[in-house]
């Protein structure tokens, strides 16, 4: 009998022990939302490497590109669930509304601006950390992407005066901010889901495109972007997001691990952030795209306008005085 006792005994601390190595004994999955070789792509490869050499090979990963597990609101719903342990990709509104606040237009004006509000421990930061809290996600890091503009497939005139109807429809992700920027600006916004964004612009159901930036239009539209205005419509930046279950399940020394190695990954990323947006700017062009100029008067109009038109609805929509407070404390 006690023989008996202590075999169980033993087969069930080594199970308890299976258990609590077993996300070590196997690659953790990295979802984000672009094809290979691009620069996000290349980031997180060296995050998997580093996070590999600092565990001494314990914490390993694999990386799926190009929303191979998914759509990114999917995929932020099966990290919320613990079915993929890592995505770097946009917060999705469709789990939270209030995501909204961040896809603001003009909330930050310039790189300055952008990363005392979005760096760790800047006040939108610890809005966006508390948000994906509530859905059981641990946010590690932040990856800066570009200070958005507007993709178009034909001429467009008066491209900087909001008060201009331009008669041309584009493209906007199904998301009341993005809807409303558009309809603002002078365009007529159309919501199209992204995997038919390409088509309806190459078939001519919409004019062009906005929500992105010139990374985004050279990575998913630059054969149907013949001109780009790069009116800094809004701030993208992606957040290096995990599943609470499987940070959960790590050790204290693994923990402190995964934070170090994804600090380093949004610290790399900031220092080249900037320039990259004009590397891709410069890839568009080299591609054929017309550069509009556009400038600071005609930018701050198209602000102003955003401001007093987009924000008070928005405000509404993600409660009043939860939302007022969030942007009261937003650093100029």
């Amino acid at each position: 009998m006690k023989k008996h006792f202590v075999i169980s005994a033993l087969v069930l601390l080594a199970s308890v022990s299976m258990l609590a190595g077993s996300i070590q004994a196997r690659a953790m999955k990295i979802s984000h939302v672009r094809p290979q070789g691009t620069a996000i792509d290349k980031d997180l490869h060296w995050f998997s490497d580093t996070l590999k050499e600092a565990s001494a090979g314990k914490l390993k990963t694999k990386i799926y590109p190009a929303n191979a597990l998914g759509d990114y609101t999917i995929v932020q719903e099966r990290v919320s669930l613990g079915a993929i342990s890592f995505a770097c990709q946009p917060p999705s509104t469709a789990a939270d509304k209030r995501f909204q606040l961040i896809y603001f237009p003009y909330i930050v004006e310039n790189w300055r601006q952008a990363r005392d509000n979005y760096g760790p421990g800047a006040p939108l930061r610890k809005v966006v950390e508390g948000l994906y809290a509530e859905q059981n996600i641990h946010m590690i890091a932040a990856w800066p992407v570009y200070f958005g503009g507007i993709s178009f497939n034909k001429e467009v005139k008066d491209y900087g005066n909001p008060d201009v109807s331009k008669g041309l429809k584009v493209r906007v992700q199904p998301m009341k901010t993005f809807q409303l920027l558009a309809d603002t600006s002078g365009y007529l916004g159309t919501p199209i889901p992204f995997s038919d964004a390409f088509t309806a612009v190459q078939t001519g159901v919409v004019d062009g495109v906005i929500g992105s930036g010139a990374e985004g239009y050279y990575s998913s539209f630059r054969d149907v972007t013949k001109y780009y205005l790069p009116a800094n419509t809004h701030f993208e930046v992606w957040y290096l997001i995990m599943s609470q279950k499987d940070f959960d399940k790590l050790s204290v020394e693994e923990q402190g691990q995964v934070q170090n190695v994804a600090t380093q990954f949004e610290e790399r990323r900031w220092t080249v952030a900037e320039a990259d947006q004009a590397a891709n700017e410069k890839k568009l062009a080299d591609y054929g795209a017309v550069i509009l100029p556009i400038s600071k008067a005609e930018i701050a109009a198209l602000s102003d306008r955003a401001k007093s038109a987009v924000w008070p609805v928005i405000l509404r929509d993600v409660g009043q005085e939860w939302g007022q407070g969030v942007l009261d404390r937003v650093t100029k």
